[in-house]
């Protein structure tokens, strides 16, 4: 451990939950456009299509499902595989520069497909699945049997894959928008968007969430290791990089060392931080707060305890499948769900009358914002047991 890191700041769990809280629009809502919040936040996951709705509902003051909606009918912003090899909602120039810059982990994500990829150029592919959704969106189905055609003696959803890790495969709309259906079918981001990927030098400013301007060579981390610090920090290295899906970030951190403010947590991890950026206190309030499954809230730290209780860790998902959290006091409170007539609220332990009260108004804007005039009640389930 160094001397500037003994001699550190140190932040309790409280007082890393507030800024995270702050920088994720949670402890307050934002004005913020819908755009402008996507951007801020650096995407949204969206493995399935209604999350991104929900956590723009938990974030922005006067948010319509309809406005994100608009914004990817419009192609301002898209659905694209990038960061943990996960689906995320970016935006249009997000899109063409984040995924550049993960692009070695999904070259890495080849080696576990390297089996059913014998014999398989995987340049010819790429440049084939690019003709291919370029002619017409494709679906995955399609492109695995266009693909098995050149390659019979591959495994078939090795291909498919192959082809998105290789390309940036955005999904067409209407897949993604409110109150619509459709079926996963896959474009390039340069198609879809008219433009090439590349990558932009892009820095938070106190008024503004980002600025982009266009950078001279290929990606770098080091502009979004700052738009990482201001949407999650304050953060360690193995926080961006758990975020990220990357590895080999420690040395974009040590070139942007002498513009950033240097603290530790209670246990001597380093953290790094804008000079500039909230650290509310830990004594702010935090209001209850209703997330959708895999919010970046409680994916996009290496040491999620800032936001996740110790004793509730691995209770928001079951197997594959992740449940929708709520919040209350700014910590991972328990798991909610819609029924038919119902928002049910499941804690992972006693909620006292006052906290039930504030969870319910809260319960009750997010259904008016997302399901204004249907009559769903809000009950209290069974406390969640370990």
């Amino acid at each position: 451990m160094t001397k500037t890191t003994t001699s550190a700041p140190v932040l309790s769990p409280r007082a890393l939950n507030r800024a995270t809280l702050d920088r994720q629009l949670l402890l307050r809502r934002s004005g913020l456009s819908a755009k402008a919040a996507v951007g801020h936040l650096l995407g949204l996951q969206a493995q399935n299509v209604k999350p991104p709705y929900y956590a723009l509902a938990a974030r922005l003051d006067g948010f319509a499902p309809e406005r994100l909606s608009e914004l990817m009918a419009d192609r301002e912003v898209v659905r694209i595989v990038t960061m943990r090899s996960t689906i995320h909602t970016h935006t249009a120039e997000d899109c063409l520069t984040l995924r550049p810059l993960v692009q070695p982990a999904r070259d890495r994500e080849l080696i576990n497909f390297r089996k059913g990829l014998q014999g398989v150029d995987l340049d010819r592919l790429t440049v084939l699945a690019r003709e291919l959704v370029e002619t017409e969106p494709r679906t995955m189905k399609q492109l695995r049997e266009a693909l098995l055609a050149e390659w019979p003696d591959a495994d078939p959803q090795a291909l498919a894959i192959a082809a998105r890790c290789k390309l940036p495969l955005v999904q067409v709309t209407p897949r993604g928008l409110w109150g619509r259906s459709g079926q996963v079918a896959l474009t390039t981001a340069e198609h879809w968007l008219g433009r090439p990927t590349g990558p932009t030098r892009t820095e938070p400013t106190p008024t503004q969430p980002t600025r982009t301007e266009p950078a001279p060579t290929g990606p770098t981390p080091d502009a979004t290791v700052l738009r990482y610090l201001a949407a999650f920090g304050p953060a360690s290295v193995n926080d961006m990089q758990t975020w990220a899906g990357l590895t080999r970030l420690r040395d974009a951190f040590e070139r942007l060392r002498p513009r950033l403010r240097i603290f530790r947590d209670e246990n001597g991890v380093e953290l790094f931080d804008l000079p500039e950026a909230s650290r509310p206190a830990e004594g702010t309030p935090a209001p209850p707060r209703f997330l959708p499954e895999f919010d970046n809230l409680l994916l996009s730290h290496a040491d999620r305890t800032r936001v996740v209780p110790k004793e509730y860790w691995g209770r928001s998902w079951q197997g594959n499948q992740a449940y929708c959290t709520f919040l209350v006091d700014g910590f991972l409170a328990g798991v909610w769900k819609l029924t038919q007539d119902a928002l049910v609220v499941q804690p992972f332990d006693r909620l006292t009358k006052a906290q039930q009260k504030d969870v319910t108004a809260e319960g009750q804007r997010m259904l008016a914002t997302l399901h204004p005039g249907t009559p769903y009640d809000i009950r209290f389930g069974t406390v969640v047991e370990k």
